[in-house]
């Protein structure tokens, strides 16, 4: 797997993300990267310095801004490490589980905003959905390094497991009641759903509520990630704020 873009880079290895090479453009002179070098030598990892040529060749992004970060597949953590994190912490769980997001941009995003709100965990099918990948580690501008992805095989198996846990679920989803009106706290995981689906029919069925947005507008719905981002946010205010 590859790591792409000068922020992402910087981001792993300040927190210690083990990458077996960095290609880095051997025309870059600025103070950043600099600062990526330091991290390099710090970190014991060893770098080249490329040409554009093999930095494009390499790309799968094709956003590379002068850095590509090699580094072995992605690491799936547990449901159970996602419960045990909060048990660690002293706090409540607070979850988003994706219900078959396709978008990396989307993955990317939600779980950046997970980790800026603090969250404990984000859940993902491993079947007909977006999996960790570059763009979705440039997308996260390196948010996926500090923050646990469970991948499973089935989502609703999964809300019931929670459910069992004392873990109240909330589907994100229209004709719901309002997100604001909800009691957010406690034990929380919040359902996001597909792109062009929303929560799927069952999956609505097993949470224990369905919260809405409020839509004041001609269009009815909101992107995927923008929509999770506001649930986040709402959930937090009501538990910190």
């Amino acid at each position: 797997m590859k790591i792409e873009g000068k922020n992402a880079i910087y981001e792993a290895l300040e927190a210690s993300v083990k990458l077996n090479k960095v290609l880095i453009l051997n025309t870059n002179k600025d103070e950043f990267t600099s600062k990526i070098v330091n991290l390099l030598n710090k970190n014991n990892t060893p770098f080249d310095l490329v040409t554009r040529q093999i930095l494009d060749k390499e790309s799968k992004t094709g956003h590379h801004q002068g850095f590509i970060g090699i580094m072995d597949d992605y690491k799936y953590a547990e449901v159970s490490d996602i419960l045990n994190s909060a048990t660690v912490k002293n706090e409540d769980v607070f979850i988003i589980i994706l219900d078959e997001i396709s978008d990396p941009h989307n993955l990317g995003s939600i779980i950046r905003t997970a980790e800026c709100a603090g969250m404990h965990g984000v859940i993902i099918p491993k079947n007909n959905a977006c999996q960790v990948n570059e763009t979705v580690i440039r997308t996260s501008a390196g948010s996926v390094n500090h923050m646990l992805v469970a991948q499973v095989t089935n989502i609703n198996n999964t809300i019931k497991y929670l459910k069992e846990r004392g873990v109240f679920c909330y589907a994100l989803e229209a004709n719901g009641n309002l997100i604001y009106k909800s009691n957010l706290k406690g034990k929380i995981a919040l359902v996001v759903g597909s792109e062009g689906f929303g929560v799927s029919r069952l999956t609505k069925e097993l949470c224990d509520e369905v919260v809405s947005l409020p839509m004041m507008g001609k269009v009815n719905s909101l992107n995927a990630s923008v929509a999770g981002a506001l649930g986040i946010y709402e959930v937090l205010k009501q538990r910190k704020f």
